[in-house]
């Protein structure tokens, strides 16, 4: 039996979508994606699931096996899987990061094709909630792991001037810093804190999440008051120590609603072949991170 549209039946036929990652307790992506599914009638439901990262593969794999539809990849599994896929989309061989699978039959077998949908939600996210121009741009990165490296090479795709990258481990910025001096030659990339003003620090590390989470930025070497506009990758909890901070410094602030909204809007479109509701999946995020 076929669902019927705006139904929530579950039944034998429901196709299964997820989220993979360490930790998923606050995620909002099953809100948005589910409100998805239901506006348009797709008898598919969406789920969260907390996978550490020597289980990632059995994980994939288990997807695999029970005829998932996609995934989707957070913290910390977006490097690790790029090993793992079958194929990889022009986007993930781009920015060496995947953060959304599809399962796709072939003859005999499922592959699994990795694709990276948070390069473009990073750059729609900065254009739409804090009007920012990229081009010419001096920008502070906080974080080299999986979306600091996706964020680093898509902030330089898109012309800026200057990028300053700060990671506690200083040898994985460094590697960032000298792939960008391959690609993109007319970036100027530095390792460290700026000195004088940015137009933008972004952070996309995972601090934050956790009321007891220091700011990821070192406020003893740069000021906040030296920066134009603040975004911090994380949505939940909306307004994080550094966020906050910069408010108080008189920066213009964005948390990652955007970039969720954005990234899982294509996620969306690469599963099931249709054009995802937005209107639908902004308003199912907006409850989600409301709602105590």
């Amino acid at each position: 039996m076929s669902q019927r549209p705006g139904s929530s039946a579950i039944d034998a036929s429901t196709r299964l979508c997820a989220l993979f990652g360490l930790p998923v307790v606050h995620s909002a992506s099953p809100a948005m994606h589910n409100a998805a599914f239901i506006a348009l009638g797709l008898n598919w439901r969406y789920l969260a699931f907390q996978v550490a990262p020597n289980d990632l593969c059995a994980a994939i794999e288990g997807a695999r096996a029970m005829n998932f539809a996609g995934v989707n990849l957070t913290v910390p599994h977006k490097l690790a899987a790029v090993d793992m896929m079958d194929e990889l989309d022009a986007s993930a061989k781009m920015f060496g990061a995947v953060n959304t699978i599809r399962f796709k039959c072939s003859i005999g077998s499922i592959r699994a094709v990795g694709f990276n949908t948070d390069a473009d939600a990073i750059a729609a996210s900065l254009s739409e909630d804090l009007k920012l121009k990229l081009p010419g741009a001096r920008v502070l990165l906080l974080g080299a792991g999986g979306a600091g490296r996706t964020a680093a090479l898509k902030l330089a795709s898109e012309n800026v001037a200057e990028l300053f990258l700060v990671n506690r481990t200083r040898s994985k910025a460094l590697g960032i810093a000298q792939e960008i001096k391959r690609q993109f030659h007319s970036v100027k990339i530095q390792v460290g804190y700026p000195v004088g003003r940015v137009d933008l620090v972004m952070n996309a590390t995972s601090l934050g999440l956790r009321p007891a989470d220091a700011s990821p930025l070192d406020e003893k070497k740069f000021s906040l008051r030296h920066a134009s506009a603040v975004y911090d990758m994380i949505y939940c909890p909306s307004q994080t120590r550094l966020l906050a901070r910069a408010i108080k410094a008189g920066c213009k602030t964005a948390n990652g609603l955007g970039m969720l909204l954005y990234q899982g809007a294509r996620a969306f479109e690469i599963w099931t072949g249709k054009s995802a509701p937005l209107n639908v999946m902004r308003k199912a995020l907006e409850h989600a991170v409301q709602s105590p």
